[in-house]
């Protein structure tokens, strides 16, 4: 059960409505900021439109097509870059809700800006009014894509280090936060499934009371977006955990 009373979602996932960006990139593309998550296993289940995710892990790069009914997912370590070729929307489901807002992500931003005294500029959204710009998103979109460029350069170079290196810093970034990462798992997606196991334990004695609990809720339509890496976002598990539909 969360703060505001409202339950995990199931297997206390978060979830989210993502309109992929439409706005070009130097290269000719459209879409979002590539970036890597460093403990969370994350789907798209592709709801409308045409895209493609680009990805880069050790096993080397690789495109996806995404098309309406296609589910891809990948796991912590897989930089990812969402590519909008028109009107992509995406359902997406990312395992331990909580974490993504509390930093596991990682932009692919070029080396010098990935340290703790440059990082918190560059990644921000907020204009000069301290209010989330669309021109802001759109300048961290461009610079990750520019540093994720660089490290496809130098994987088809023969050069692997440059993403051992970009690994390295991610974790420098984040470790501060891993211990509150670990409250949110264990009172999160450890804390459901030892609900489950506890379940299936009264289940086996005959006892049926966790049934009686049993309830229905519902997060309405969400009119607001957020600007998240990969594009404008209905994010619905930190509406959850407020407790207020909107």
């Amino acid at each position: 059960m969360s703060a505001s009373g409202w339950p995990e979602f199931p297997g206390a996932v978060g979830i989210s409505d993502l309109h992929a960006y439409p706005w070009p990139t130097a290269d000719d593309e459209h879409g979002g900021s590539p970036h890597m998550h460093l403990t969370c296993t994350e789907a798209y289940v592709v709801i409308s439109g045409r895209g493609r995710l680009h990805t880069l892990n050790h096993s080397g790069p690789s495109i996806q097509t995404l098309a309406p009914g296609d589910v891809v997912w990948f796991t912590p370590g897989t930089i990812h870059r969402a590519i909008n070729d028109g009107g992509l929307r995406v359902v997406v489901i990312m395992q331990n809700g909580g974490l993504p807002e509390a930093g596991d992500a990682v932009m692919t931003f070029p080396h010098e800006h990935l340290t703790p005294e440059r990082y918190p500029a560059a990644a921000s959204v907020l204009g000069a009014d301290g209010q989330p710009s669309d021109e802001r998103a759109r300048a961290r979109r461009d610079l990750a894509v520019e540093g994720f460029t660089e490290l496809l350069r130098q994987w088809d170079l023969g050069d692997h280090r440059a993403l051992d290196d970009f690994h390295r810093k991610a974790t420098a970034l984040v470790t501060p936060r891993l211990s509150e990462w670990r409250k949110l798992v264990e009172n999160g997606a450890a804390a459901t499934a030892a609900a489950a196991l506890e379940h299936i334990d009264a289940l086996g004695r005959g006892d049926t009371t966790h049934l009686i609990r049993a309830g229905v809720n519902r997060i309405p339509a969400l009119s607001e977006t957020t600007l998240g890496m990969c594009g404008h976002l209905h994010a619905y598990d930190p509406v959850r955990r407020l407790g207020a539909g909107g």
